[in-house]
């Protein structure tokens, strides 16, 4: 039999996050989220989804001619198949793999980009996190944190120092979270401090402000 993904959705889009921001992007937004952060923006992804074929997902990537994928959720390592869907789409073009951090990335094959999501405490989930992780970045991948205040920052700020990670991988992102803090605020921190990791915004949710999903 095929092996087969749970899939939230498929679409055509300009990748709106991390130093691939405003590059054309296939997405893969799998079902499913063992989390359930406070300031999530893709609660629709929980719900069960559609039965995809792996081999499907990875034509219809080929078939899009978008320059990079991103396989996206929810949670895409809930789902152990995954691995070999980023196989098969490494094969065919820049693929990126969107995980919260809650599982052992280790598995990601060798040449997808990982954008690792390290939990701050504002999320809820900060307890959640594979701190092994940060130790198993490489250096084309990035680590995102999304920030809910102050006391994230600050968070942030000593897990970034503590591993290293500006020297070890592609980018640190700090993110603020919609309706929780202020990008002015994030940046007029980052510029206080000298800190040199990137301030990251949705750039596809200035492009499309009132999309809710496929965007």
């Amino acid at each position: 039999m095929k092996k087969t993904l749970r899939v939230c959705e498929t679409f055509i889009s300009i990748q709106g996050e991390t130093t691939w921001s405003g590059w054309p992007c296939f997405f893969i937004r799998l079902s499913g989220c063992n989390l359930r952060c406070r300031y999530c923006d893709t609660r629709y992804a929980y719900r069960p989804g559609r039965p995809c074929a792996i081999d499907k997902l990875a034509a219809d990537f080929k078939a899009s001619e978008m320059p990079l994928v991103n396989v996206t959720g929810g949670e895409p390592l809930l789902q152990s198949d995954v691995v070999d869907l980023l196989k098969l789409l490494v094969k065919r073009g820049r693929t990126m793999l969107a995980t919260n951090g809650s599982f052992d990335i280790s598995v990601v094959p060798e040449g997808v980009m990982t954008i690792l999501d390290v939990k701050c405490p504002g999320s809820g989930y900060a307890d959640k996190n594979c701190r092994h992780n940060l130790r198993l970045l490489r250096y084309h991948d990035e680590v995102k944190f999304v920030l809910c205040g102050r006391k994230d920052y600050e968070w942030a700020r000593k897990v970034t120092k503590k591993y290293g990670l500006t020297e070890r991988c592609r980018a640190v992102n700090f993110s603020p979270a919609a309706g929780f803090l202020k990008p002015q605020t994030l940046a007029s921190w980052i510029i206080k401090d000298c800190l040199p990791v990137r301030l990251n915004l949705q750039v596809h949710k200035q492009i499309w402000p009132k999309a809710d999903r496929g965007k």
